[in-house]
């Protein structure tokens, strides 16, 4: 009988389970969820606009890039570069005049430069220099350099050994290029118009005389009324 009340005790109810802990946000991110996020301002594609920092230079990297490669400026400088390179070689391996490797490592080094100049857009952080005047003139004195080490490399040997005349033929090659790249930069200077008058400083504004200050004038006396009688 025991047995049989023991079993028609109902069982007790299962404890229920712990709610899970809530997570508090803590202040900064409820600081952010609050602050509305400010969109990221659209930029022109042909203008650096507002960019600063790294999106600048980004922008100005392409940019540079690509007008220094689609201008062909690029192309003309790697074949000077090229054929001075070849040039040299073949110097040395036959007695030339140190003149001519002289000429050959001086135009290869400025070369070098503007390309690097062009490539990583340096120049776009250096505004105060003329770029495209500086490149004109480099092309410019590099033809004349080049065309002056073909002059002289012919003129100073009588019997010229094959790799000589190869050398003196690939000089020649990279002055043409060099001429060739003059033309490419007159696209810089098109629609623009040379400022006269530049240099004379403007005329100076006529300053007029300041006018002697009046003084006040003294205030009238005010007349009493006459009180009737």
């Amino acid at each position: 009988m025991a047995d049989r009340g023991e079993k028609d005790k109902p069982k007790p109810a299962p404890k229920p389970a712990a709610p899970p802990p809530v997570e508090v946000p803590s202040s900064a991110e409820s600081d952010e969820e609050g602050k509305p996020q400010k969109p990221k301002s659209v930029q022109p594609k042909d203008d650096v606009g507002t960019r600063k920092g790294c999106r600048r230079y980004k922008w100005e990297l392409k940019d540079s890039n690509k007008e220094f490669w689609v201008m062909g400026h690029a192309e003309v400088k790697i074949l000077s570069l090229v054929c001075l390179a070849i040039a040299l070689m073949l110097f040395s391996q036959t007695a030339a005049h140190p003149l001519l490797t002289l000429i050959i490592t001086m135009e290869m080094s400025i070369f070098s430069f503007f390309f690097i100049i062009h490539t990583f857009a340096v120049q776009r952080y250096m505004p105060f220099i003329l770029w495209p005047i500086s490149d004109l003139l480099n092309d410019v004195f590099a033809t004349m350099f080049l065309v002056g080490a073909v002059v002289f490399a012919v003129r100073s040997r009588k019997t010229m050994p094959v790799n000589y005349f190869v050398a003196v033929i690939l000089i020649a090659v990279a002055g043409f290029f060099a001429l060739i790249d003059i033309c490419l930069q007159r696209k810089h200077f098109k629609g623009k118009r040379i400022r006269r008058n530049v240099l004379i400083p403007p005329a100076k504004k006529k300053v007029k005389p300041m006018e002697e200050e009046k003084p006040p004038a003294a205030p009238k006396p005010k007349e009493k009324k006459g009180v009737k009688k």
